[in-house]
C-alpha cells in the first residue's frame, strides 16, 4: 500500500506582505489618500482570492502620521477587513519602521517557517522623526535584512534619497508616482510580484523587477 502522506498537501506557509502607509496631512491633497485606500483594498482582495498552494499571503498595514499605528495586524489576507485610512498630521516614518522591524524579528508573530516577507513603504514627504536607527535595524536584523523591500515616492516632495536608503542592501527599487492615479499602478505591480511568488517552486525567490518606466510611473 502506498504511503498516504504523499497525497496530503502540507499546510501552506505564510508569505507576509507588510505595507507602511504615509497618512500624514499632505496625503489628504489631490486625491492621494482616496487612491491609496482603493489600491490597498484591491490588493488585499486579490491576495484573498489566490488559490491555495504552498504559500498563503498574510498582510499587515502600518499607518504613520503624528505616530505610527499597526492598523491591520499580520493575518491571512482573506481575514482582513480593511477600514479606510484618513490623513492628517506629521510623518512619523521612523516609528513605522521600528514597528515593522519588531514585527519581522518576532517569531511569535512571524513564524520561522514563513517565506521571505515583502515590505512596502509608501510616502509623499520627508520623515519628521529619526529614521537612522530604524533603518540600521533593517540592515543588521537577522530577518529584516533579508526582507524584500519596495518603496513608492509620491510627488515631488517625497524624500526619495531616504527611501533609497530603506531599499538598499536588497533587490528592491524606489518607484515614483507623479500623481494619485499612479498609486494604483504601483500596487498592481506589488500584487503581481507577490502573486508570482505564491506560484513559484520556491516562493523565497523574487521575480525580476521591472524598471519604474515599465510601470508607467514616470
Amino acid at each position: 500500500m502506498s504511503d498516504l502522506r504523499e497525497f496530503v498537501r502540507p499546510d501552506a506557509r505564510p508569505l507576509p506582505v507588510i505595507v507602511l502607509a504615509d497618512v500624514s496631512g499632505s496625503m489628504a491633497a489631490d486625491g492621494k489618500i482616496e487612491s491609496l485606500n482603493r489600491s490597498l483594498d484591491a490588493m488585499i482582495r486579490s491576495f484573498a482570492a489566490e488559490a491555495e498552494g504552498v504559500a498563503e499571503i498574510h498582510v499587515a498595514v502600518i499607518g504613520f502620521a503624528d505616530r505610527a499605528e499597526l492598523v491591520v495586524p499580520l493575518q491571512p489576507a482573506k481575514s482582513v477587513a480593511l477600514k479606510a485610512l484618513s490623513a492628517g498630521g506629521r510623518t512619523a516614518m521612523g516609528a513605522a519602521l521600528s514597528i515593522t522591524a519588531d514585527l519581522v524579528e518576532n517569531q511569535e508573530v512571524l513564524p520561522r517557517r514563513s517565506y521571505r516577507p515583502t515590505i512596502v513603504l509608501v510616502s509623499d514627504g520627508a520623515p519628521t522623526d529619526d529614521v537612522t536607527g530604524p533603518i540600521a535595524r533593517f540592515q543588521g536584523g537577522t530577518r529584516a535584512s533579508k526582507a524584500d523591500r519596495m518603496a513608492l515616492a509620491i510627488g515631488a516632495d517625497a524624500d526619495e534619497m531616504m527611501l533609497r536608503k530603506f531599499v538598499s542592501a536588497s533587490d528592491g527599487q524606489v518607484y515614483r508616482a507623479q500623481d494619485a492615479a499612479n498609486i494604483r499602478s504601483f500596487f498592481k505591480f506589488v500584487t503581481m510580484s507577490v502573486s508570482t511568488r505564491t506560484r513559484s517552486v520556491d516562493p523565497n525567490l523574487l521575480p525580476a523587477l521591472p524598471s519604474p518606466g515599465d510601470l508607467d510611473l514616470l
